[in-house]
């Protein structure tokens, strides 16, 4: 048998979370962006997704802070913040209960940041591009600028 796919309230509701992981979130604001009741909407995401959706946040920020401890230099209680927690202390059990160490660790355990600091392509396009002014300007008639004149 075929599970049914997630209604579209539900989904919603995910990619609120998704999108706005870092703000402050509550399963109050989840239930009004899929329109249904906190309890029924808690009871009908948990039934789909197989966890409450104060855990799948906490997930997704979770998931964010490793990913920042990963590729960024950004000290610990900066990250805590940069996905949404509030206090270092939580964070820090939180994150060691899900990811077998405390972010300090965790990062120790890596390769440093700047091994693989990933830059956006269009960066890479920018700062590879030709200077405009090292290209060979013609005129309309096909002939060079800057060249001597025929005789």
């Amino acid at each position: 048998m075929t599970q049914a796919p997630p209604a579209r309230y539900l989904m919603r509701a995910k990619d609120l979370v998704d999108a706005r992981y870092a703000e402050p979130i509550t399963v109050d604001d989840l239930a009004a962006a899929a329109g249904l009741s906190r309890a029924h909407f808690s009871r009908m995401f948990t039934k789909t997704f197989g966890e409450s959706p104060r855990a799948y946040l906490q997930t997704r920020r979770l998931e964010r802070a490793a990913s920042l401890l990963r590729h960024t230099d950004r000290p610990v209680a900066d990250i805590c913040v940069m996905v949404g927690l509030r206090s270092v202390g939580s964070f820090t059990t939180s994150f060691a209960r899900v990811y077998g160490l405390p972010p300090a660790a965790y990062r120790a355990s890596l390769p440093p940041a700047a091994v693989h600091a990933r830059i956006p392509s269009c960066i890479v396009r920018r700062d590879t591009r030709p200077r405009a002014d090292s290209r060979v300007v013609k005129t309309a008639h096909g002939e060079k600028t800057g060249s001597p004149a025929k005789p």
